[in-house]
């Protein structure tokens, strides 16, 4: 007998996801709103040009040209853009989505991450990617959270692995975007990994193991750790 994939019992398409709100302890997570988010975006990122490198997206010219693009995808349903809200400043200071939703496999991808400076390397940034996965594992049941980016994107690379997330290969002429070429880095949690990623998330993420100037007490990945 030829070797075949093991059982899956039970298991149906999974729902896809809702416009709902995600209430962290250092950030809380909205469906991306012109009204409520676009000025505050654009002011956050006007001095991130940076950002821009490995998004698919130019750097707007001005507000009117990025108001345009929220318009354009705030009513998406996939991808489904976010807005992460700073609880200390009240402020929306980044943007990721839902997207690549295959409910009948029970895959989705969190992409289109553009964290301004206030939120890279913050309590309030890694808790965005635990509020996602929670929502994708434990609300959704869904059995796989993926992370790509192009194989040049050192950073968000490292921010992958530093997530727990396991590093699966590179695909090779994956994408042309801005007219030149990207061989795309593949990353992934599964489900049967989340228990123990959740865990240490929330360890992390616990007031206590941060002392009285903000300085972590254990690192991510001492609870984490990079898979791949």
């Amino acid at each position: 007998m030829l070797p075949v994939g093991l059982p899956v019992p039970g298991w149906a398409a999974r729902p896809m996801p809702l416009r709902q709100e995600m209430e962290g302890i250092y950030c809380r997570i909205e469906p991306l709103s012109v009204e409520r988010h676009a000025e505050a975006l654009f002011t956050a990122y006007a001095e991130a040009a940076e950002n821009w490198t490995y998004l698919a997206l130019e750097p707007p010219a001005d507000f009117a040209a990025y108001r345009a693009w929220v318009e354009t995808v705030a009513n998406e349903n996939d991808p489904l853009f976010h807005a992460i809200v700073e609880r200390k400043s009240g402020r929306a200071v980044g943007v990721a989505a839902l997207m690549r939703i295959d409910v009948a496999n029970g895959v989705i991808e969190i992409g289109h991450i553009n964290f301004a400076p206030a939120l890279k390397r913050s309590r309030a940034g890694t808790e965005v990617i635990f509020l996602f996965a929670r929502r994708v594992f434990d609300e959704l049941g869904y059995r796989r959270f993926e992370w790509k980016c192009d194989s040049l994107n050192a950073a968000s690379g490292r921010a992958a692995r530093r997530y727990g997330f396991t590093f699966e290969g590179i695909f090779r002429q994956a994408v042309v975007y801005k007219g030149r070429n990207r061989d795309t880095a593949w990353f992934s949690i599964i489900d049967r990994e989340w228990p123990r990623l959740r865990e240490g998330y929330q360890r992390w993420l616990d007031p206590g193991n941060f002392d009285a100037e903000g300085r972590q007490r254990t690192s991510l990945g001492a609870w984490v750790g990079a898979a791949g």
